[in-house]
């Protein structure tokens, strides 16, 4: 799903950070604190400070009453069919559940169901876990379940989750306790799904009671986490508090109360991390990385900075034009400059993580081997002018939304004069920049558009179902006819080697044409600060109850 990142700080000169990056000769790399982490990006280091990624950040010594969290925005809805973002998704998170659960090392277990099989290959059957309790205290049951998956095939609703059941023919219940889907042609994708949001499961009741109010700031959400929702105040916080009847002893909350406080401001933010007027937040501005590393952890994630070609009828329609744009992006200068030199330069358009579940060998192919696209500057200018491009326009939308984000566009723009292409810089204001995502006219007259796309299960097929043709998320309207029979044969198979190789096809299809340039990968970030402890960093945080682990310090 994706996400453009409005939190970087802007205190950096874009000119010095660039410059300090192409001076910076030191280059570190990515270790693992933790065995038991599940691996990270294809490539060594490219950033000119280590950095290392860590599975746990240690036990709470107890419980506490109470601890702040910031969030760089406030959520627009709790409505778990909508929550497509980080600053919604981390809240419900810890208040709503799903079918399975999505866990820290990026594996899958179960969840709200405890047992999921297919009995043939167009039928998934959920046997849901019995006496969980909603936090209004009435008892999950399968119509429960058949209500809140069917809203995401509800056009009302509108639900953003609604490609992930575009394989869905029927939700029926089959049991006081069961809930089986049928499908109108092989799905290995949907239960992988059903770990993230849209798998969430709501009391069916509150659903009907609060019709289109449900998860508005009066409204909240009645679900069945560790966390149930307490209140929220518009431009300022939402609170939670622990819900003591909660069925997974694991998992019960050691903090009584949790309060989201919304600040958008990243300065602001990080001096409320220094003041301890807040105790912790994910997503820390990379500018303040140094000033806060001693409560700063980084964690696995499937984060991938992409330049989407959303115009392909343009001079960048020539795979040529494309590939040498890439190979004249400095995209190690990138990082050094505009992440803090945390991350990796991108092999693909998918993190090495997303690879952990397939059979070793296609694993070794999806990681290793791929088109390359080193930085060569005088290469690309050589393989744009065999296109016949030379001083042809190419528009590049950006908003001033951060440091990262300026950094990058002007990365790319020099790139553009690189290999002979004419770049011009559209900035625009936050809310158009979102609706390139949404409308495809306000993407009109757009070349090159800047996205921090995450993947939602441990899955590449998640990041390349948007390049299929026709897809909502397809923004350049990139059609390849052997891409598409390769990604519908992957997500039609369920024997993992078969999947894996179709996968690995489809990818390469992908890494030559480039409808997206991938530019690197970023770990996720969180501070702590000295009052807690206990969450994991991963970039699961967005689907599984990070908030319950976190304790006195």
């Amino acid at each position: 799903m994706r996400a453009i990142h409005p939190h970087r700080s802007t205190a950096l000169a874009v000119a010095t950070a660039l410059a300090l990056a192409a001076s910076s000769t030191a280059c570190s790399g990515k270790a693992h604190q933790d065995s038991g982490s599940t691996g990270g990006s294809t490539n060594s280091a490219a950033g000119k400070t280590g950095y290392t990624l860590t599975a746990s950040t240690g036990t709470p010594k107890g419980d506490i009453g109470s601890f702040t969290w910031s969030i760089y925005a406030e959520p627009p809805s709790l409505d778990y069919a909508q929550a497509f973002d980080y600053p919604p998704n981390q809240v419900l998170a810890n208040v709503c559940e799903s079918l399975l659960r999505w866990n820290p090392d990026l594996t899958t277990s179960p969840g709200l169901a405890t047992d999921w099989k297919n009995p043939d290959s167009k039928t998934w059957v959920f046997d849901i876990r019995s006496g969980v309790k909603f936090h209004d205290g009435t008892t999950l049951t399968a119509d429960d379940v058949v209500a809140s998956l069917k809203r995401n095939l509800d056009p009302d609703v509108a639900s953003v989750w609604a490609n992930s059941y575009r394989n869905v023919d029927s939700i029926v219940k089959t049991g006081l306790l069961q809930v089986t889907v049928h499908l109108k042609q092989p799905d290995s994708t949907f239960p992988e799904y059903m770990a993230a949001s849209p798998g969430t499961v709501e009391s069916a009741a509150t659903l009907t009671a609060d019709g289109k109010d449900y998860g508005n700031p009066t409204k909240g959400v009645n679900c069945t986490g560790p966390f149930s929702f307490g209140s929220w105040q518009p431009g300022q916080s939402i609170t939670l508090n622990r819900f003591d009847g909660y069925w997974d002893p694991a998992l019960k909350a050691h903090s009584k109360q949790v309060k989201f406080v919304f600040i958008a401001d990243p300065t602001a933010r990080v001096n409320a991390f220094q003041t301890g007027e807040v105790d912790g937040g994910w997503m820390v501005p990379p500018d303040a990385y140094s000033q806060l590393k001693a409560n700063l952890s980084f964690g696995d994630s499937t984060t991938v900075a992409d330049e989407v070609v959303s115009n392909l009828s343009g001079p960048l329609g020539d795979p040529r034009v494309r590939q040498a744009l890439l190979m004249a992006t400095d995209r190690k200068g990138i990082i050094n400059a505009g992440n803090g030199g945390v991350g990796e330069i991108a092999d693909s358009l998918v993190t090495a993580n997303n690879w952990a579940n397939a059979p070793a060998g296609q694993k070794a192919a999806g990681t290793t081997g791929l088109p390359a696209y080193p930085y060569d500057k005088a290469k690309a200018k050589a393989l744009a002018q065999q296109a016949g491009v030379h001083g042809q326009t190419v528009v590049i939308a950006t908003s001033p939304l951060d440091t990262q984000t300026t950094i990058i566009t002007q990365a790319i723009a020099q790139a553009c004069t690189d290999i002979g292409l004419t770049p011009k810089i559209d900035t625009i204001s936050a809310d158009k920049y979102t609706a390139l995502f949404t409308d495809p006219n306000a993407r009109k007259g757009i070349d090159l558009f800047l996205t921090f796309w995450y993947t939602s299960i441990t899955d590449p097929l998640d990041m390349y179902s948007s390049l299929e043709t026709n897809a909502y998320s397809n923004y350049g309207g990139y059609s390849n006819k052997a891409f598409d029979t390769a990604f519908e044969q992957a997500v039609g198979s369920y024997d993992p080697q078969t999947r894996a190789q179709a996968t690995v096809a489809a990818q390469k299809i992908a890494l030559t044409d480039l409808p997206w340039l991938p530019l690197y990968d970023e770990p996720v970030s969180v501070y702590q600060g000295s009052k807690i402890t206990g969450v994991k960093p991963s970039i699961d945080y967005l689907y599984y109850p990070w908030a319950a682990e976190i304790g006195a310090r």
